[in-house]
């Protein structure tokens, strides 16, 4: 049996935290582009934010105010200190064997990231030999709410019409916008959120890295859909 026989013949992919090593340099660039601006923001709060889409980061760890005020400088001086971090982003363990194991059981797979397109190739270039794995690609850009709205799951869905689709991610937001567009998700730790959280929030499943779930992925909902 083939997983297109048992519904599910759809990954989508979540970027930063999932496929590349990320979101610690995220958290550091945020907490430098806020003090930029005179703000203090803690980087417990920053980390838990990371995986929302920018548009909503600066309101919810900062206020409407500092929205309001500053929001656009604070997003432009992110992009600035994360460039200069970038050469600290590498791929997640197992990330590109997960993907070639994807392709060979014949998973349609589909990038869905929050970050903007031009961000999001200069990391997909971090993931050696992904870019050919991949059968499309939605960005920030391309939804006109981001996580932990569904508009991005449901665009990413809406590019390859699958008959049924599961969501990789490594976020709360991840869980809840892959929830909200009808999509299950598997959850990996690898941006720092605990087991517990990813499944309170709604995960199938909770994995160490890609490469954990590569070992383990005839045990999950994926694997289960060729039994």
């Amino acid at each position: 049996m083939t997983s297109h026989d048992a519904g599910i013949d759809t990954v989508l992919l979540d970027l930063d935290g999932t496929l590349v090593d990320s979101v610690y340099q995220h958290t550091a660039a945020w907490r430098a582009a806020f003090r930029d601006v005179g703000v203090d923001v803690a980087s417990h709060r920053l980390h838990r934010s990371i995986g929302m889409g920018g548009d909503r980061l600066v309101t919810a760890v900062a206020g409407e105010s500092v929205e309001n005020a500053v929001g656009d400088e604070v997003r432009a001086r992110h992009k600035e200190h994360l460039d200069e971090r970038f050469h600290e982003i590498v791929a997640t363990d197992g990330a590109v064997e997960l993907l070639e194991e994807l392709r060979t059981r014949g998973f349609t797979l589909v990038l869905a990231s929050s970050a903007d397109k031009e961000l999001s190739e200069r990391l997909l270039e971090v993931v050696e030999g992904a870019a050919p794995l991949l059968h499309d690609r939605v960005a920030g850009g391309d939804a006109d709410e981001s996580k932990p709205a569904p508009n991005l799951v449901e665009v990413a869905l809406g590019s390859v019409s699958p008959d049924r689709a599961v969501m990789l991610g490594d976020t709360v937001w991840d869980v809840e916008s892959a929830a909200r567009a009808g999509v299950a998700c598997l959850g990996l730790r690898t941006g720092g959120i605990s087991t517990a959280e990813l499944l309170e929030a709604g995960a199938a499943s909770v994995h160490d890295t890609p490469r954990d779930l590569l070992e383990h992925l005839d045990e999950t909902l994926l694997g289960r859909s060729q039994g």
